[in-house]
């Protein structure tokens, strides 16, 4: 009846308002900075390593950098010595990925199921990721010292003293150990997160179905966590390959260049060789083989799409 009246007064329709663009502006506002940060801390050093490899300065600065195009790379895949150094970071990864997150994955499992004190246990495997790592590392440092606290319980079970991070075989296991042992906790959080996530209704659907745990992992949680799990994956993959404090302050890349992996090589080469154009090839070299291993993860998430 209003609308009748109005109109028969002659009364103009109201006018439709047009969307407001507050929302996108804030949406600007609050984006910018993690954008400006992303630009000025990875784009654009990223972009400058690729320029500079490049390049070939001397020693000392007097005489300007003069364009070389790939003969810093030539010259590292022409040495024996670098072509070990990437076969040996592929290899960690290789074997670090997969450890760390089955063992988060499990513990995750383990930390959602109803066993007393889960919060407390929960807090303690989370501890290890508030310590600084340079304090952690300080830690294993002196457990596994030949006269430390791990070869003292082995002796007194009957073993031999172990040599640890002074032997050119234990080393790098060494270096696996204590980034996992930093790790596990960390990606752990993810994990339960995801479990968390998935409705009740699967696993009681399973209960009636008679499923024993081994099918409903494999057919129910594995499944429904697949993109939590290779988020974890892709993050774990990244944070290996940059891996660099431990091996600095626990082995500095020995015993006879065992535990030198390429973002510690890239590091030595720059700032103690003073050779920055064929750092800056190795950290490209670097960021190139991470990419690699990084897109593979990703298209067995594109793959787990498709079939949706």
């Amino acid at each position: 009846m209003t609308t009748s009246l109005y109109r028969a007064k002659g009364a103009a329709p109201a006018r439709r308002r047009s969307p407001s663009r507050a929302p996108w502006l804030w949406v600007v506002v609050f984006l910018a900075p993690a954008v400006v940060s992303l630009v000025v801390l990875r784009v654009a050093p990223t972009i400058g390593a690729i320029g500079s490899s490049l390049y070939k300065a001397f020693p000392g600065g007097l005489v300007p950098a003069t364009f070389a195009g790939l003969t810093n790379y030539q010259a590292l895949f022409g040495d024996s010595d670098f072509i070990a150094t990437i076969g040996r970071t592929i290899l960690f990864n290789v074997i670090i990925n997969p450890l760390q997150v089955v063992i988060a994955l499990l513990v995750a499992v383990l930390f959602t199921q109803r066993i007393p004190l889960v919060g407390l246990w929960r807090t303690l495997l989370f501890i290890p990721v508030t310590i600084p790592i340079v304090g952690s590392c300080i830690a294993w440092s002196a457990a596994l010292q030949p006269d430390g606290p791990v070869n003292a319980l082995i002796k007194a079970i009957g073993g031999q003293p172990q040599p640890f991070f002074t032997s050119p075989s234990q080393a790098l296991a060494c270096i696996i150990l204590v980034a996992s042992w930093i790790g596990i906790g960390y990606w752990m959080l993810f994990l339960i997160a995801g479990l968390d996530s998935i409705p009740t209704e699967y696993y009681e659907a399973a209960r009636l179905d008679r499923a024993g745990w081994f099918r409903t992992f494999f057919q129910i949680t594995i499944p429904l966590l697949k993109r939590p799990l290779l988020f974890v994956l892709v993050a774990d993959t990244v944070a290996n390959f940059v891996l660099f404090v431990p091996v600095q302050l626990l082995t500095d890349g020995g015993p006879q260049g065992s535990t030198t992996l390429l973002m510690f090589n890239a590091y030595r080469t720059t700032y103690e060789y003073g050779s920055r154009n064929l750092g800056a090839a190795e950290v490209v070299i670097l960021t190139i083989i991470m990419l690699v291993f990084v897109v593979l993860q990703f298209r067995l998430l594109r793959e787990e799409r498709s079939t949706r």
